[in-house]
């Protein structure tokens, strides 16, 4: 295992965070805030509780997921899309590195500046509502299992993309709006039977109920469940990069 290699891209790729603080840490913090401000304390006073949790802090995890999927998918697929861009990934390829050490690199840095930002904006949130977390160990898992693979997949998306514009699509026409409708503002157990069967095929419910439950101890489907559908889309995730330097697909031509 190539330490150093894997250690240049990292401290390239973090460098870049530091170098734009006010576009990569404190725009989506303050983003947040405001859903805070607006849901929590404006909408969230005139609420009921849900399942014994002040609306305010039922959102929380939510915000949390929203922001860190986001995130975790705009730094991979950034990432790894400029040195194809400028040309610079050939030197990648053609340098004596393997394709795990420039994977976990891209998106180890990845996954750092989203955990980071999670964090952030969990300590913003006490600025704004009462919350407490029943069990941190796990949170923490699921915070780093979360950032860790949608920056694996941030990293296939900067991969297939043969432009800006493609870079967005994924994230703004299908992340957001499954994570709006996974349960981030709401319980599942809240809709009609019908469409609770139907949220289910969401991957989202799954990663908000999971990391729901390490708050408060309540869920809308099994940790268990939780984590593995989690995992499972991970291992996902590694096979198709697996697949994708196997091939040379979009990074040979």
């Amino acid at each position: 295992m190539n330490i150093y290699a894997i250690r240049a891209i990292y401290k390239f790729e973090m460098a870049r965070t530091f170098r734009t603080l006010m576009q990569s840490i404190a725009s989506p913090v303050m983003s947040t805030s405001l859903y805070f401000v607006v849901f929590g304390a404006a909408i969230g006073s005139r609420m009921v509780e849900i399942d014994g949790i002040s609306y305010g802090a039922f959102i929380i995890p939510g915000l949390i997921m929203l922001s860190l999927l986001n995130e975790s998918i705009s730094n991979a697929s950034f990432g790894i899309y400029f040195p194809k861009f400028s040309g610079t990934i050939y030197e990648v390829l053609s340098a004596p590195v393997s394709h795990v050490e420039v994977v976990l690199g891209y998106v180890g840095a990845a996954a750092s500046k989203s955990i980071m930002l999670g964090i952030l904006i969990l300590l913003t949130a006490r600025l704004f509502v009462d919350y407490e977390i029943l069990h941190p160990f796990w949170m923490i898992g699921f915070l780093v299992l979360t950032a860790v693979t949608f920056s694996l997949f941030g990293f296939i998306i900067g991969i297939w993309a043969d432009g800006f514009e493609k870079l967005q699509i994924v994230p703004l026409m299908i992340v957001t709006p499954l994570t709006f409708l996974g349960g981030s503002f709401y319980s599942i157990d809240m809709l009609p039977g019908i469409w609770q069967k139907i949220s289910l095929f969401n991957p989202v419910v799954y990663l908000i109920s999971g990391f729901r439950w390490s708050f408060y101890g309540v869920s809308d489907v099994g940790v268990a469940v939780s984590f593995g559908m989690t995992l499972l889309f991970m291992l996902s995730c590694l096979l198709l990069i697996w697949w994708i330097f196997k091939t040379g697909y979009k990074l040979k031509t």
